[in-house]
This record gives structure tokens, C-alpha cells and sequence, in this order.
């Protein structure tokens, strides 16, 4: 199964909201029970043109950099009493 299919998979039994775009599905997570523990995770060494990535319910990664930026990770929100995904993102 991949990844994109167990993410949905898991959306739809969570009863999140799916929204299609060009190209791409995305998934908006908001739920009504709170998100796992973070992953405890060893970070590799360092790659230079590289930054880490935590992961959320999946393994952490490199993605390349973006100068003159930092990665902000996934995170959750509660929003009254739903919890909602925040995409990961280049601030």
C-alpha cells in the first residue's frame, strides 16, 4: 500500500475532509481525538544543501534547502475540541 493510500485510508476512517488538487490529492486532517506521541527518532548526520525533516506518523527525511529559509515541521492544533494537521512549510 502507499503511503498516499494509507494516508487516505486513514483520513476517510478519521473522517477528515479530502480535497482534491491539480496533480495531486491533498488531506486535511481534522479530527476529534488527539494526534499520536511524536516519533522518537535518531536525526542523521548533517547534509549539506539539506535540511531535516521530523516525521509525524512516518519516518523523518532530508528535503533540499531553501536559502535564506527554515523548514517550520508538521504540527497539530487544537481548535476547540478537533485537533488539526498544519502542514510542514518554508517560512
Amino acid at each position: 500500500m502507499s503511503l498516499k493510500t494509507a494516508a487516505l485510508s486513514v483520513a476517510i476512517g478519521l473522517g477528515a475532509i479530502v480535497l482534491p488538487t491539480v496533480g495531486s490529492a491533498r488531506v486535511y486532517l481534522d479530527v476529534d481525538i488527539a494526534p499520536p506521541a511524536p516519533r522518537v527518532e535518531v536525526v542523521p548526520a548533517a547534509r549539506v544543501g539539506y535540511v531535516w525533516a521530523p516525521g509525524v506518523w512516518v519516518k523523518g527525511h532530508y528535503i533540499r534547502e531553501h536559502r535564506g529559509h527554515h523548514w517550520v515541521a508538521d504540527s497539530w492544533e487544537q481548535r476547540g475540541n478537533r485537533w488539526h494537521r498544519v502542514e510542514g512549510h518554508w517560512d
